[in-house]
């Protein structure tokens, strides 16, 4: 049966992704598959009609059917990719574009009309409540500039980057120019956060005067979301002019970037890698992010390509994109890989080197027994 949903989807120029939990196929009376659907996540995909039958509906039943089952399992928030000549049909069907990749032939989109809008409100309330308690002339800048402009915007608010030939007359944004307000960005997932995560945060806030710190809250790694939040907090407690967030379904997520923890082809990552920087650019529009901040990838392909497709794409949105060079730590790279390979063979003494002492003494607690026994379980420990 997936010989063929996969046949239908090639003639349909669909590429059949591998990051699939469920799969519906419509049959015809010989037993063709004529229509079909799949699901990941709260994530509809790979859904096509056979040429000979279009204009039965056959979609629309497809489409409902994959909703019902999404909603019974409890996933009602829903995402899908689709093709930029189908977008108008989703919408009908009550999705929400969020993102577009005319080039890639993408569109990303979600059945909540206000989901994206609320998530981005959500980002600026959490930022000004913390941005209240920081005790720093350009926090105050920026936290009255966030008061200010509250609405969403989808493209940066270029008057807002440290650039004097931009300017819209606003006296609020001349001033903030004048200040030179460089409001910066990392992602992080942190999978656990080790010394290279920490020199990425310290040099972040070296070209800086407030860092955002989306923390991927995917519980789709080795250590759980709720360990990697309080390690990166703990990690970085001594640093001042943070603001930390959950990064939810819009950043890395398996909504946004499935490809990020299961392997897809290398079309696969470079397309929803698009999407997510797609995304982020909305959030950097709304928090009037102008910088972006990521460590160097010799090792993981999908990092990589990562990085790379950030490095052209963000410049573009009049966002600037820093590649910073990983800390090393006997003459190698620090990688989160290299410290579950060597929590999965029991190296403490590696572990120490390449972590804060908030990490390790994390590590060699009771508490993290169940996370490490989870990653001894596990066959291949590396980010590919």
């Amino acid at each position: 049966m997936m010989e063929q949903v996969e046949q239908l989807l090639e003639r349909e120029g669909i590429h059949l992704d591998k990051n699939l939990d469920y799969t519906a196929a419509m049959l015809d009376d010989d037993y063709n598959v004529i229509a079909t659907g799949s699901c990941f996540g709260n994530t509809l995909r790979c859904m096509a009609v056979s040429s000979d039958h279009q204009g039965e509906a056959l979609m629309n039943d497809i489409v409902s059917h994959l909703i019902e089952y999404q909603y019974s399992r409890g996933n009602y928030h829903l995402f899908l990719y689709t093709k930029c000549n189908t977008a108008l049909f989703f919408s009908s069907l009550g999705f929400r574009e969020i993102a577009r990749m005319e080039e890639s032939n993408i569109v990303f989109m979600e059945n909540k009309r206000t989901g994206f809008g609320d998530y981005l409100e959500r980002l600026r309330k959490e930022s000004i409540e913390q941005l209240e308690k920081m005790d720093d002339e350009k926090a105050g800048i920026y936290l009255e500039h966030l008061k200010m402009y509250s609405d969403s915007k989808y493209a940066v608010d270029k008057s807002f980057v440290n650039d004097d030939s931009k300017t819209d007359g606003k006296t609020e944004d001349a001033a903030l120019k004048s200040e030179c307000i460089r409001v910066g960005a990392i992602v992080m997932n942190a999978n656990p956060f080790t010394l290279g995560h920490q020199y990425l945060v310290e040099t972040a806030l070296k070209g800086c005067d407030i860092l955002h710190i989306f923390m991927v809250s995917e519980d789709a790694s080795l250590v759980p979301f709720s360990v990697r939040k309080k390690l990166i907090k703990e990690g970085t407690e001594k640093l001042d002019r943070i603001i930390y967030h959950e990064s939810g379904s819009y950043i890395i997520s398996s909504a946004t970037f499935p490809a990020y923890f299961q392997k897809g082809d290398n079309a696969v990552i470079k397309s929803q890698a698009g999407i997510d920087l797609h995304v982020f650019e909305g959030i950097a529009a709304k928090l009037h992010i102008n910088e972006r901040f990521v460590g160097s990838e010799p090792t993981s392909l999908v990092t990589g390509i990562y990085n790379d497709i950030m490095a052209e794409a963000l410049p573009k949105a009049g966002i600037e994109c820093h590649i910073i060079e990983r800390k090393e730590a006997d003459g190698k790279a620090i990688s989160a890989s290299t410290v579950r390979q060597a929590l999965h063979d029991g190296d403490m003494d590696t572990v120490k080197k390449l972590v804060p002492e908030t990490t390790y003494s994390f590590f060699i607690s009771d508490e993290a027994k169940p996370v490490i026994d989870r990653i001894k379980q596990e066959c291949d420990v590396v980010h590919y």
